[in-house]
């Protein structure tokens, strides 16, 4: 999460701009709109020097007043309140404060429109963040239940967690959320309707990260398209209402493009995901739906869209006075961000419906951009550029707004964490410019507090109609579908979806054919969708309706369809590649290209060629510049990084899969169709984004060696048997068995030949075809972590239990014999195989690019490749089957170079060997070996023990790096630990 910090500004036209420089020192509100023309060509300082936007070189204390000053105290929200700049006839008004909410970052509504507040209770307690992942965090619940405008009923609907990630609202009395350095999703309900919620379950795992607070993941949010988005992570989740033989919920995953965002994330009426960016001060990701990869535009933030016009300053900027305006010492460009919305409500003017608002807690303002699209191409542009030059501003040096969100009583709601502090510990280091501001204001002492305000307009009355979606039946729901305000449109479209109630299909259909609200006909069609009951028949008319709009949304649409294998709509959505409308051929082309449909390079070649349009160009040229990778992991910045090796058994892999699999499993590994068959019918299964063969590789391995007959996960196939593939060699059987867990958008470890052989000997006696459910009894199962466990190590033996989650442990020095890592268990235990990644570091290493953590610990940057071969993630280890497809790796998003090989130089032991103890005392050696890369498996025959204990064995080699240990799992043996 990212509230603020360094500002690393990553959009290329403000790049351009910041590097053109402006005055700093002789600007006033008078002089605001020449700036503005002028700030790009005229530079009498050189740019502001330190980190981030402070530049580099330039002493951040330079000019700086650092006397004794009274200190900043907290207002009541009643004078706060008069504080404010607004547009004339707007006002503020609070609807929540302290003391009944305490450092509030989020909030969502559920469809009773009650308010889930998100509170992050430890952040920032003090200069040092003291406490900062203590359990103090929580979820409150606060309800109007007089609708005076006043929130007045309040309850603690989750308490004690550790710096909560988000809050979103799941259906009826229940929220997900998940905590931070943590792996796992988690759904809490409200059982018995006391506002409390009393039951946990798991709803997703591989989802997290770790490191400093402000860069994980945050803002889960329910989009359109009914997949699920967060900040950070380049994938997305999807809910089914399928459930494993444990009763755990079913989710599907599937890479997209990196969002570049920190805090926030929003859509617009047509469900386009907003990304809102942290350090940048920016919005990031936004020009076309994130799953289609990143496809960032020049110029499409306006010159001049950096600078910042606040009315409260103390100069109290983390890139120091270089940042700072004078005289009235407010923050000259944006610096951080967090929050994002677009407008979507019915009772504010109708001037704002459809603009982007964000906070910037450090300029203590709330920004207003409109979304210009021309030619096909968004630019985001200040809407005002006169000496209102913010839509929200205000003179109290406390407002630190970070989030925005359209309410259910169509107004608009800011969450204002009203603090002292907002930059983590990190910024504040003592010595610094920042500690020192904040000493002289003692700004450390301002905490504890926060407000919601509701932004309404004079003359625009509020709807005062008290939302009862969650008691409402689904039929009842549709009507809300055509609701003026988003949030009901939105609110609704989740709870049919959740409800899986096809009674109403004929009553979206109906809506979508005979009403003239376009909003009302793209909600029911993606409603229609998220009950999987949408048919070609009427995607086929909407794909040539006259609307554009319309037209774009079943473009999207006809992705779910042929994925379901339902291929009779690619000629339709191919003839619209050279339509007029510029953003309906983009469409055409985006989803042509995701889904790597054959031929795609010469149908985009053709649109290229047909129509001028801007956008169009630009679209054609990187997807032709950044085809689709080989071997189906994706282009667009998803393509994978390979070592020498790998590629070559990929390579292997690829004409193995292309002369034998494809028939059954389809060019695209979605499932070939079969002719003639109801739509879904499917000849094998789909191996895109498959927890069955991205889970423990033994998985697959048994399954090429021995067949595969009767359904899978309770589907039936036409196809009829997996054929056994044993009379091959052990390397081809490795070759295609890592081609399908590292292809069609899965991520794994790579099989080697040896643990071919190990399952081929242990099973020579076999002769029947495994069946699903005997398949998954015979496969090794993980062992949870639990808080008992006790881990040491040789060397840094106090992160040593970082070794089971994201936090990791290292030897912090570079590797030698003799360095170990030992597990202690409170009983003795069946186990059969370890597993556990080791992050890269600096250059290069493993799958992802490392960068330092704290201390010398090497800190994961950017999303990482989920533990391939783990059934579950992090120590708390579920059943593969529970869990989707893991991310793309880090550094193949970061170059998007698509296939290439690398050097590997990441921190897996070089040699190892792996004792077993009862007592401490006497050991054991039951494995040796070598550690080959990122992932590291051990599989050896099923012993006891109570005491394990892993040593570096290798000799020392140059330039060696720290030994790591991240994600560890242990294994117990299948049937009963026998």
């Amino acid at each position: 999460m990212k509230i603020v910090g360094r500002t690393a500004i990553t959009i290329a036209a403000s790049a351009a701009a910041y590097l053109a420089g402006f005055t700093l020192t002789v600007e006033t509100r008078q002089g605001v709109a020449a700036s503005r023309a002028s700030q790009q060509t005229v530079a009498t300082d050189p740019p502001p020097t330190g980190r981030g936007i402070g530049g580099r070189g330039r002493n951040p204390f330079e000019g700086a007043d650092l006397g004794p000053k009274p200190p900043i105290k907290p207002l009541p929200p009643s004078e706060s309140q008069k504080l404010f700049i607004l547009p004339p006839g707007y006002r503020m008004e609070p609807v929540l404060t302290e003391p009944r909410i305490a450092e509030p970052m989020q909030i969502a509504f559920d469809g009773n429109g009650r308010m889930f507040v998100l509170e992050i209770r430890g952040y920032m307690q003090d200069a040092d963040a003291t406490g900062e992942l203590d359990p103090t965090g929580r979820i409150s619940v606060h309800q109007d239940t007089d609708q005076d405008g006043v929130y007045d009923e309040h309850h603690v609907f989750v308490d004690k967690l550790v710096f909560p990630r988000f809050v979103m609202p799941f259906g009826a009395n229940s929220v997900l959320t998940m905590e931070s350095n943590a792996d796992e999703v988690y759904r809490y309900t409200d059982t018995n309707g006391d506002s409390v919620a009393d039951r946990k379950e798991l709803f997703a795992t591989r989802f997290g990260r770790s490191g400093n607070v402000e860069h994980q993941q945050a803002s889960l949010t329910w989009a359109m398209d009914n997949w699920l988005y967060s900040t950070y992570n380049a994938f997305r989740i999807r809910w089914t209402p399928a459930r494993d033989k444990d009763g755990q919920t079913l989710t599907l995953r599937e890479p997209t493009g990196p969002n570049g965002a920190q805090w926030g994330i929003t859509q617009d009426d047509d469900g386009k995901v907003w990304f809102q960016g942290g350090a940048s001060g920016l919005p990031s990701y936004f020009q076309f739906p994130v799953h289609y990869g990143s496809f960032n535009q020049p110029e499409q933030l306006e010159p001049g869209f950096e600078i910042a016009y606040g009315s409260a300053g103390v100069a109290d900027y983390q890139p120091g006075m270089g940042s700072v305006r004078l005289p009235d010492q407010t923050l000259t460009r944006v610096t951080g961000a967090a929050g994002n919305d677009i407008y979507r409500g019915d009772r504010l003017p109708k001037e704002l419906l459809g603009d982007y608002f964000y906070g910037e807690p450090v300029a203590r303002i709330v920004r207003r951009i409109r979304p210009v699209v021309t030619g096909g191409v968004t630019q985001l542009r200040q809407v005002y550029q006169s000496e209102q030059a913010e839509f929200i501003r205000t003179r109290d040096h406390l407002f630190r707004p970070v989030d925005i969100t359209t309410a259910p009583d169509g107004t608009m709601y800011i969450t204002d964490t009203y603090r002292g502090i907002i930059q983590q510990a990190t910024w504040v280091n003592p010595g610094s410019y920042l500690r020192a501001k904040v000493e002289q204001y003692q700004l450390d002492k301002v905490i504890q507090h926060g407000r919601i305000w509701r932004l309404t307009y004079d003359g625009l009355e509020r709807d005062r109609r008290q939302p009862r979606m969650l008691d409402e039946t689904p039929g009842q729901l549709v009507a809300h579908l055509s609701h003026p305000n988003g949030w009901w449109r939105d609110t609704a479209q989740q709870l049919i979806v959740l409800s899986q109630d096809r009674s109403v299909v004929p009553a979206l259909e109906e809506l979508i054919r005979t009403t003239k609200s376009p909003l009302a006909r793209i909600h029911a069609l993606w409603t229609l969708e998220g009950l999987s009951a949408v048919g070609p028949a009427l995607v086929q008319s909407l794909l040539r309706e006259e609307s554009p709009r319309i037209r774009i949304h079943a473009t999207r649409v006809s992705e779910s369809l042929y994925k379901a294998g339902d291929r009779s709509l690619v000629s339709d959505v191919r003839a619209l590649t050279q339509d007029p409308n510029p953003d309906v051929a983009i469409q055409a082309m985006l989803t042509l290209n995701v889904l790597r449909v054959p031929g795609v390079e010469e149908i985009v070649q053709a649109a290229q060629a047909k129509n001028p349009a801007r956008g169009v160009q630009a679209v054609a040229r990187q997807i032709l510049a950044a085809p689709a990778a080989a071997f189906g992991r994706g282009g667009r910045g998803r393509g994978p990084v390979f070592t020498p090796g790998e590629l070559d058994t990929m390579q292997k892999g690829d004409a193995i899969y292309k002369e034998l699999c494809f028939s059954c499993h389809g060019d695209d590994g979605r499932g070939t169709p079969e002719p003639g068959a109801p739509l879904g019918t499917l000849m094998a299964p789909s191996l895109v984004g498959s927890s069955r063969v991205t889970g423990h590789r033994d998985y697959v391995i048994k399954t090429l060696l021995h067949g595969l007959q009767g359904p899978v996960e309770g589907q039936t196939y036409t196809g009829g048997v997996m054929a056994p593939m044993g009379a091959n060699t052990d390397e081809w059987v490795a070759a295609i068995a890592s081609y399908v867990r590292n292809t069609f958008g899965n991520v794994a470890s790579f099989v080697l030949p040896a643990e071919v052989a190990r399952i081929r000997a242990a099973e020579a006696d076999r002769r029947e075809l495994w069946t699903f459910d005997s398949l998954l009894a015979s496969l090794p199962r993980a062992i949870p972590a639990q808080p008992a466990w006790r881990a040491t190590a040789s060397h840094n033996p106090e992160r040593a239990m970082g070794a089971f989650s994201f936090a990791s442990w290292t030897t912090g020095a570079p590797q030698e014999p003799g360095m170990w890592f030992q597990i202690e268990l409170p009983q003795p235990a069946r186990v059969t195989e370890i597993q556990f990644t080791s992050p890269g570091m600096g250059g290069g290493g493993g799958r992802g690019r490392g960068r330092g953590g704290r201390g010398t610990a090497a800190a994961p940057a950017g999303p990482q490749p989920a533990p391939a071969d783990s059934q579950g993630s992090s120590g708390a280890a579920v059943p593969a089957q529970t869990i989707s497809s893991p991310q793309a790796p880090a550094a193949a998003q970061a170059t998007g170079r698509g296939l290439a090989p690398f050097t590997p130089a990441g921190t897996y032991p070089r040699g190892y060997k792996v004792e077993v103890s009862s007592d401490g005392s006497s050991w054991s050696t039951i494995a040796e070996g070598q550690g080959r890369g990122a992932h590291t498996s051990i599989a050896f025959a099923p012993v006891t023990a109570k005491f394990i204990r892993l040593t570096q064995t290798a000799a020392p080699e140059d330039s060696a790096p720290a030994w790591a240990i991240h994600r560890l799992v242990l294994y117990a043996p299948p049937n009963g630990g026998r």
